[in-house]
């Protein structure tokens, strides 16, 4: 092993040669260059296989894209969970017909938009009622009185998501 002795003072030359101490670490262990980088590659290899998995779990099914008054808008982020905060009532449709995604009740512009602050209904088919696409809040309150719909409050299921229009 070659050691090397740091001075303070720049003007004197370091004296090299080889040393009879090893390298220990601030524990007073012996520093091991071999476990040193088995460690290291174990970290680094932890955080890239876990970025595509955090990647996954952030996105959920059904966000994205959502309805408003009958037309398709779109979310700004990923939702963030806030249970039993919610402000604008939010309907998520279970049994839907095809192309059903989740209806918003108020968007930027509307009166009474709290920025994406949702309150979560769950909307279920009834038993023996063809499922229709549900595009407004309107809708799925003429459904709800028709019967063909059940809508019941979900305030665990809340959650933050801004709509760009």
């Amino acid at each position: 092993m070659i050691s090397i002795e740091f001075t303070p003072d720049f003007a004197k030359t370091p004296k090299v040669g080889k040393g009879s101490k090893k390298l220990t670490t601030c524990y007073g262990g012996e520093f091991s260059l071999k476990k040193f980088s088995i460690v290291s590659l174990f970290v680094v290899t932890t955080f890239v296989l876990a970025l595509p998995v955090g990647a996954v779990f952030a996105a959920t099914p059904g966000f994205g894209n959502l309805y408003y008054n009958g037309s398709v808008v779109r979310t700004v982020v990923p939702p963030a969970a806030f249970p039993n905060t919610g402000i604008d009532n939010f309907y998520e449709v279970h049994g839907g017909a095809a192309g059903q995604l989740g209806i918003a009740s108020v968007a930027p512009g509307a009166d009474g938009y709290h920025g994406g602050h949702w309150k979560v209904f769950i909307v279920t088919f009834n038993q023996g009622a063809t499922p229709v696409l549900l595009t407004s809040q309107a809708a799925v309150f003429a459904a709800q009185s028709a019967g063909t719909v059940t809508v019941t409050r979900n305030a665990s299921a809340d959650f933050l998501c801004p709509v760009k229009l």
